[in-house]
């Protein structure tokens, strides 16, 4: 039946073929929907009411900020800088660059960038989660810094043995550690600010991701504050040990590169004959004269067995500044050649030496033929063995102990806790401790096998023939190997003129350390002199 006003059946078929593409279309644009593949557009949280992002949304970031990408632009470029100059630093250790020599050990600068790179380091990885704790401990690294550096710069000794390298090293070391303080500021500022103004309010809340990073950040830097301590109370000990005098005088040699310490003992006296007596010429072994062999040279002089003595430190040895590298002996022995030279002292010398410093007391004879008298050997090291001194593995031994230096340990532990003195750690028991000490041995190390035995063996070679000499040798070390005897026999050889070779029986290598061996040291040190 038709209606008046038309069919219902046909309104209520059009009206459910509308619903069905209505339903179609909405199929069609969901699936369209998800067929398309997300972008950075793409909403990752369901929109919020009130217009604001929700915290967790990965859009609320201090990056947004042309500041904060600005700021770890620039702490990329610090970290850079300061790389290269750490791997230059370390590469002088080894081999002094030109104009890149200090003279001091060079193990205080290296720890100062090193410091440097991890600070920049750690601000880097942590950049975006910025922590009261992290800027506090920047805080606290920055002032111990500015010690560091009014240390250096205040102290004479210290701020000529480090030089510009050392200054430059420290002062690049403070302003780092004030910009990561800063850094740390402008990150949090930017993460506020970006909180506000995308949330609506600043989020107090962090995530356990956060928080393990906070928690890892502090850690380290509470490490780093820790060696900063270090390093700045082994400063103090070094301007403390710096006000401790020498004997003698400090004469700059090697082109003024770096200052060597000689002294001598008593007056210039005349033979019978008219003729300048000689003076005995020390040069100690593995450890500075003062501690070692000064108590029986002196009572030799005290006693009228001789009468008059000079010696010095080799380079890095206590008071004398540290060479550059490579160093080998007979750049030492030109090295005293140039100190005796600007004091005014002319031989005729009778050389002593004992244990490694045989090595460098023979070459020295072989270049100044003429003004020697004599040659003493204590339990000399031979040029055969030099490869005991020269092993990779000592001398990976000798930088590692050298990289940590500067932290002291040890000289601190003897300074509180056993009462070592200045004394002790220029010359005496904890001077092998020293950054300036673990440096000439490296040295000593590095050019063992090659330079050093080059120079000593051109030495036999030039050796006068007629030149008196005494060998004086540690029973026990005899006993204990028979290359070390060999050795000891074939170095009464060096000459035609062996005057006598001594065996102490019951003495150590360092053969003054008995009565026997002083008694027999004197007499024939008395008998040498005499010798025409």
């Amino acid at each position: 039946m038709v209606s008046l006003w038309g069919s219902k059946n046909g309104e209520e078929q059009h009206n459910e073929a509308d619903s069905t593409n209505n339903n179609n279309n909405q199929d069609s644009q969901q699936q369209s929907r998800q067929s398309r593949e997300a972008d950075e557009r793409t909403r990752l949280l369901p929109p919020r009411n009130d217009g604001y992002l929700d915290p967790d949304d990965p859009a609320v970031s201090p990056y947004n900020l042309f500041s904060v990408r600005a700021v770890r632009y620039v702490s990329v470029l610090f970290l850079t800088i300061s790389f290269l100059w750490w791997v230059l630093l370390l590469v002088s250790i080894f081999v002094s660059p030109p104009m890149m020599h200090s003279r001091g050990s060079g193990f205080f600068d290296f720890s100062f960038t090193t410091l440097t790179v991890g600070n920049l380091l750690i601000g880097l990885l942590f950049f975006s989660t910025p922590s009261r704790a992290m800027e506090i401990s920047s805080l606290i690294i920055a002032a111990m810094l500015l010690l560091d550096m009014i240390i250096v710069l205040a102290v004479q000794r210290l701020r000529s043995e480090e030089g510009y390298v050392g200054i430059a090293s420290v002062i690049w070391a403070t302003a780092m550690a004030l910009y990561n303080v800063m850094s740390d500021r402008v990150v949090a500022w930017g993460k506020q600010e970006e909180e506000e103004r995308l949330t609506g309010r600043k989020e107090t809340r962090r995530s356990l991701r956060e928080w393990c990073a906070v928690l890892t950040a502090t850690i380290i830097m509470v490490i780093m504050i820790v060696i900063t301590i270090l390093l700045t109370a082994t400063l103090i000990l070094r301007s403390r040990d710096a006000s401790l005098k020498p004997p003698g005088e400090r004469y700059f040699v090697d082109g003024d590169k770096y200052k060597l310490h000689l002294a001598c003992v008593g007056n210039v006296t005349v033979n019978a004959d008219g003729k300048k007596s000689p003076t005995v010429l020390v040069e100690a072994g593995e450890y500075p004269f003062e501690d070692t062999m000064d108590d029986w040279i002196y009572n030799s002089y005290v006693n009228g067995t001789i009468g008059r003595y000079c010696y010095y430190d080799r380079p890095g040895f206590a008071w004398s500044d540290n060479a550059p590298s490579p160093h080998s002996a007979g750049m030492t022995s030109d090295a005293l050649s140039e100190a005796l030279a600007r004091a005014g002292e002319e031989g005729p010398w009778v050389l002593v030496s004992a244990g490694v410093g045989s090595i460098y007391s023979r070459i020295f004879s072989s270049r100044h033929v003429r003004d020697v008298h004599g040659l003493f050997l204590i339990d000399g090291l031979h040029e055969d063995l030099l490869h005991s001194i020269g092993s990779p593995t000592r001398g990976f031994i000798l930088w590692g102990r050298g990289v940590i230096s500067p932290l002291g340990y040890d000289r601190l532990f003897g300074a509180i806790f056993k009462g070592r003195t200045r004394e002790d750690r220029v010359y005496g028991k904890s001077a092998y401790q020293a950054g300036k000490f673990i440096k000439a041995k490296l040295q000593e190390n590095l050019v063992a096998g090659s330079l050093t035995k080059n120079e000593v063996s051109q030495a036999r070679n030039i050796q006068t023939p007629n030149t008196p000499l005494v060998v004086v040798s540690s029973g026990i070390d005899v006993r204990k190997d028979n290359e070390w005897q060999r050795k000891q026999e074939d170095l009464t050889k060096i000459t035609n003129r062996l005057i006598s070779w001594d065996v102490v029986s019951r003495a150590p290598h360092q053969v003054w350390l008995t009565l026997e061996g002083r008694t027999i040291l004197e007499k024939r040190l008395g008998e040498l002199v005499r010798t025409k």
